[in-house]
């Protein structure tokens, strides 16, 4: 979410369950070289093996959506989850001019906020692979992100609550099953209303426009722009460049806290296990 802890129920028992772990997980680091959107292998017999997407540094030259959308197509993963299906094949939308906190810098809102559109359709693995190429991170860390936040299923709801004002239309107190609540947080990264202004309704709607705002999102985070992250309680000083920081962002609100380090460590557990590729993990039908 945007400028704000998303210590819910579910929440804090992913917290726990970190913590316990986070002596065991795995060190992450940039690639030593970040010049290139993805690596091939370099013989016949690899030829088609799947592009794989990398970080690139603060600053980098992004590829375009439909340079990422050309380059996943040219070798499509299946399909894991079959409840995704209908999210799957809805593009997302253009986004509002407050998309970015006024904290941010300008540069959030002028050079990244053009830049969402969630205008992809694939399996729930390729529009994952989308988003890692769009905004420029390692889709490892993205599909072990996405696990942590979903298990990578768009329909799931989250940081429930009982203010009216905090429920989207057509998600009313009460009506999505727990009276006198509405879920805040939505989609297979649990972007959180009221917040990404201009997203909503598609980031429900639509896998790629979910995934498409948390990265951007990160994007700003990694380039240096969400310079508010200074302002409120933190656990070092924010600056650009911290891959890691910027995923335990996502969850906390906050830079380096002990609540992003423990959520940073569940995503590094389930980076090291590759959990997406466990039997247990696939959803066909």
């Amino acid at each position: 979410m945007k400028n704000g802890i998303r210590l819910t129920a579910r929440r804090l028992a992913v917290l726990i369950t970190v913590i316990a772990a986070a002596a065991a997980a795995a060190a992450m680091s940039l690639p030593a070289s970040a010049s290139s959107v993805f690596i091939r292998g370099d013989s016949a017999a690899t030829a088609a093996k799947p592009v794989y997407f990398h970080t690139l540094p603060p600053g980098a030259k992004l590829p375009s959506g439909a340079e990422c959308a050309r380059l996943v197509n040219a070798t499509p993963l299946p399909e894991d989850k079959a409840a995704n299906k209908p999210y799957n094949h809805r593009k997302g939308q253009r986004v509002g001019p407050k998309f970015f906190s006024a904290g941010d810098s300008p540069k959030a809102q002028k050079l990244l906020a053009p830049r969402i559109d969630g205008d992809f359709t694939g399996t729930t693995a390729d529009i994952l692979r989308w988003a890692a190429c769009k905004w420029g991170i390692d889709q490892d860390i993205v599909f072990a992100q996405a696990a942590v936040e979903s298990w990578w299923q768009q329909d799931t709801l989250g940081d429930w609550g009982t203010d009216a004002s905090a429920c989207p239309a057509g998600h009313k107190l009460g009506a999505d099953g727990r009276p006198g609540q509405c879920p805040q947080s939505y989609g297979i990264l649990q972007n959180r209303y009221p917040y990404e202004d201009g997203g909503w309704p598609g980031m429900i709607r639509s896998t790629a426009m979910n995934a498409d705002a948390a990265y951007a999102i990160w994007r700003a985070c990694f380039d240096g722009y969400e310079t508010w992250l200074n302002t409120v309680p933190r656990g070092s000083q924010y600056q650009a460049g911290s891959v890691w920081g910027c995923v335990g962002r996502w969850f906390a609100g906050r830079w380096m806290t002990p609540a992003a380090l423990g959520y940073v460590a569940k995503v590094k557990q389930y980076l090291k296990e590759k959990i997406w590729l466990t039997p247990d993990f696939r959803q066909m039908g």
